[in-house]
């Protein structure tokens, strides 16, 4: 008996860290994944962190869009060996990768969407809580303006701040070109729409390969940049790729 993704190459674009466990999902079920990984994270450390985490009581509420953040953010935290007392402070996430990357740290989040992108995240909070207080917003250099205009729109009172930064991997700039011409790829995938620049920055063209978008931010991106055949999840997760990939090839018969 085959395999659900049996046979199938898929292209796997993730940071390096991450990648491993959706390649061996994909392995696991058939797949043939090849790792590329397009970008790379690093914390960011300034000479003022320190006093301004001495002031976080100060927010009602902190918003973390990806695990990047909250890993970043805590190890800041912990750098500076600061007593944050987030007993006084709610947090808001994006989705359940990062509520399973708070825990890890040993905090809860106190509200996380339905749907696991910014928009809904500012929807579903504004209509539980009319006046959230001042928020804290982690994020990363190349984070959407999406939840930031949001805000903005409804008059809240919200500080950005900046914990990691996402820079294009150099080591693939000379590969992927070579990489996507030595493999006959079923899917590309793509879990954010930074990877999606990337991959138009490293290679001449867009390829006529189906790709995968973790969710309907990294769709529009894929979108503007000219991919033609786009498939979204329905639960914007690496499993919801999976299934998405695997509903594909049964929709294809």
């Amino acid at each position: 008996m085959s395999l659900p993704l049996s046979g199938r190459k898929i292209l796997v674009t993730r940071e390096q860290t991450k990648a491993l466990s959706f390649a061996e999902k994909i392995k696991a079920l058939g797949g043939k994944p090849v790792s590329a990984p397009l970008l790379r994270i690093a914390c960011r450390d300034r000479e003022n962190h320190f006093e301004f985490f001495q002031s976080i009581s100060k927010f009602a509420w902190i918003f973390f869009t990806s695990s990047n953040g909250v890993d970043c953010f805590f190890k800041l935290v912990n750098r500076y060996q600061v007593d944050i007392h987030l007993q006084q402070v709610k947090i808001a996430v994006v989705g359940r990768k990062t509520e399973e990357k708070l825990k890890q740290f040993g905090y809860a989040a106190q509200f996380i969407p339905s749907a696991y992108n910014a928009d809904t995240m500012a929807t579903e909070l504004l209509e539980k809580y009319s006046d959230p207080g001042p928020i804290l917003l982690i994020q990363g250099n190349r984070s959407r303006d999406i939840l930031p205009k949001r805000l903005e729109a409804e008059n809240l009172l919200f500080t950005p701040f900046v914990v990691y930064e996402t820079y294009s991997n150099e080591v693939m700039k000379d590969k992927l070109s070579s990489i996507l011409e030595e493999h006959s790829f079923d899917y590309l995938t793509f879990t954010s729409p930074s990877t999606i620049e990337a991959f138009v920055e490293m290679t001449s063209h867009i390829p006529h390969i189906p790709c995968v978008c973790i969710g309907t931010t990294t769709e529009l991106r894929a979108k503007q940049v000219g991919f033609q055949s786009i498939l979204v999840p329905n639960e914007f997760t690496i499993d919801g790729m999976i299934t998405c990939m695997i509903n594909d090839i049964q929709k294809r018969g």
